[in-house]
C-alpha cells in the first residue's frame, strides 16, 4: 500500500461484499485496497495512510470497534464510515463517539455510499494540508535561538517591546533586532503574518 495516495480502504469478513464495494469505486475510478480482516488490515497500514476506511463492525476476530480503537490508539487520522447492519446500530452509534465519521446501514444505495466517501476524502485532505502547514511552521521555528525563542513567545503573548525588554533585561533596540531575525528566519514580514504562523505551529490539526 502506498500510504501517500489518498485510498478508500475496505475491511469487511463479507467477500461478496469486497467485490461489490470494490466494483463500486472502480466504477468511479477511486483508489481502493480490500482486507478481510481488522487483523489483516492493522498488519498491512501505517500511521500515515490517507483516506477513508469503511468498516464492517461486526467481524470474527477482531471486531470493527476494536480496530478503530486500536488505529486511534497508534496515530491513524483515516476517516471512517463503519458499515452495519440491521440491529448493529447502536455499535455504530458507539463508533461514532469514539471518533468514527460517519455510518451506513446494509443495504446501501450506492450514490448515498459514494457521497459520503467523499466528504470523507476532502476531511481527509483537509486534515493532511493542516498538518503539513502545522509541521512547516514548527520547522520555521525550530531554527530560532534560545533567546529568540524566549522574545517570540512574549510577542504572542502581546507584550511590547519596552515590556519584552524590561522581562529578559535587554534593551528595547534589541527586542526589535530579535524580532527582525525571527521574522526573516520564518519568512514573514508582517506583526500579522508572524502571529498566524506561530499558532499554526502550536496547534496540530485534530481528528
Amino acid at each position: 500500500m502506498d500510504a501517500n495516495l489518498p485510498t478508500v480502504y475496505i475491511v469487511d469478513d463479507d467477500d461478496a461484499v469486497r467485490d461489490a464495494l470494490g466494483a463500486l469505486l472502480d466504477s468511479v475510478s477511486l483508489r481502493y485496497a480490500s482486507f478481510p480482516s481488522a487483523e489483516a488490515f492493522l498488519s498491512a497500514a501505517t500511521p500515515d495512510a490517507r483516506g477513508c476506511l469503511l468498516l464492517d463492525v461486526r467481524m470474527p476476530g477482531m471486531s470493527g470497534l476494536e480496530l478503530q480503537r486500536r488505529l486511534r490508539e497508534q496515530g491513524f487520522a483515516l476517516q471512517i464510515i463503519i458499515i452495519t447492519g440491521h440491529g448493529d446500530v447502536p455499535m455504530a452509534v458507539r463508533a461514532l463517539k469514539t471518533g468514527a465519521s460517519d455510518f451506513i446501514e446494509k443495504p446501501f444505495n450506492e450514490q448515498d455510499l459514494l457521497d459520503r466517501i467523499q466528504t470523507c476524502l476532502k476531511e481527509d485532505h483537509s486534515f493532511w494540508q493542516s498538518r503539513l502547514a502545522q509541521d512547516e511552521a514548527a520547522q520555521h521555528f525550530a531554527t530560532l535561538t534560545p533567546r529568540e525563542k524566549a522574545v517570540m513567545e512574549l510577542i504572542a503573548a502581546g507584550n511590547h517591546s519596552k515590556k519584552i525588554a524590561a522581562q529578559l533585561d535587554i534593551q528595547d533596540r534589541t527586542v526589535d533586532v530579535h524580532r527582525f531575525n525571527i521574522m526573516r528566519k520564518v519568512g514573514v514580514r508582517t506583526l500579522a503574518e508572524l502571529l498566524h504562523l506561530w499558532a499554526v505551529s502550536r496547534n496540530p490539526p485534530q481528528l
